[in-house]
């Protein structure tokens, strides 16, 4: 079995897509529309080839994040570097090396308030 994709509700399609891709360093890869014309999917996807899916559904531009939902994780070479870098929307933890988990990690909001985690491997 593998992990497809992992769909976000979003209020602007094109915006979500922009920080995936110009932030993260993902491919925009597919979108496809519902038949009523209500929903606009817009897939990125990482290096490995496992997509997020950005749903935007017209009117909806609020959502509650919830308990069953908590974070997006990114692997990236330098946690610190990515954090100084990326134009994210509210910094959720500021990077720590997380010892047994064997990573250095930062925690950062998407332009719609889903958190994402950036991991760096300290195994390297």
């Amino acid at each position: 079995m593998d992990l497809l994709h992992t769909c976000l509700n979003v209020a602007d399609a094109d915006r979500a897509v922009e920080f995936y891709v110009e932030e993260l360093g993902f491919e925009a890869s597919w979108s496809f529309e519902t038949e009523d014309g209500e929903t606009e999917n817009r897939y990125v996807a990482a290096d490995n080839g496992v997509e997020l899916q950005l749903s935007e559904t017209a009117g909806e531009t609020e959502f509650e994040q919830g308990t069953a939902w908590d974070h997006v994780a990114v692997a990236v070479e330098s946690v610190d570097e990515a954090f100084a870098e990326i134009d994210h929307h509210g910094v959720v933890q500021e990077p720590a090396d997380n010892t047994p988990a064997g990573a250095r990690t930062a925690f950062v909001r998407d332009p719609d308030g889903h958190v994402v985690e950036l991991v760096e491997s300290l195994d390297d």
